[in-house]
């Protein structure tokens, strides 16, 4: 008995929620850039070694996606001062991507990555130990606000 009326309130309950759904981009939209910040947060006394190995693998495919069209600028920044370990990220890459399919489709990242890095156990090494001094990533779309 508990357990239906309980089941009876959620499916009441539930069917009064509305789903969330995300706003989807305008027609206009899609063919227009689309940027993505991409933050990244390594561990302490670890940023010269990990912007050291992201020169070594990431960024020539990141400039071979700019040659491909793919993507249409990639630049990075990191901070001149420190913040407190809450709000703190070593680097930011911002990639401006052609549009956002663009910015969805990576088919062509594993086939660039094989002809690009031949010795794969040394470019497979390389990475995993870019992942493990870092301690947080996160990846942050942009849309443009109209002021005017």
């Amino acid at each position: 008995m508990i357990i239906s009326l309980a089941l009876m309130s959620f499916i009441v309950f539930s069917s009064s929620l509305r789903p969330v759904r995300a706003v989807p981009h305008s027609q206009a939209s899609q063919d227009q850039p689309y940027t993505v910040d991409y933050y990244y947060k390594v561990r302490w006394g670890f940023a010269d070694e990990f912007i050291q190995l992201f020169k070594v693998n990431h960024w020539p495919l990141l400039k071979k996606q700019v040659q491909m069209g793919r993507m249409l600028s990639v630049s990075a920044v990191r901070p001149r001062y420190h913040a407190s370990e809450d709000g703190r990220w070593d680097y930011r890459v911002t990639i401006v991507f052609k549009n956002l399919a663009a910015a969805h489709d990576s088919s062509a990242e594993e086939s660039l990555i094989k002809q690009m890095y031949p010795n794969q156990t040394t470019y497979k090494k390389e990475e995993q130990r870019r992942f493990e001094i870092l301690l947080a990533h996160w990846d942050v779309p942009l849309v443009p606000v109209a002021l005017d």
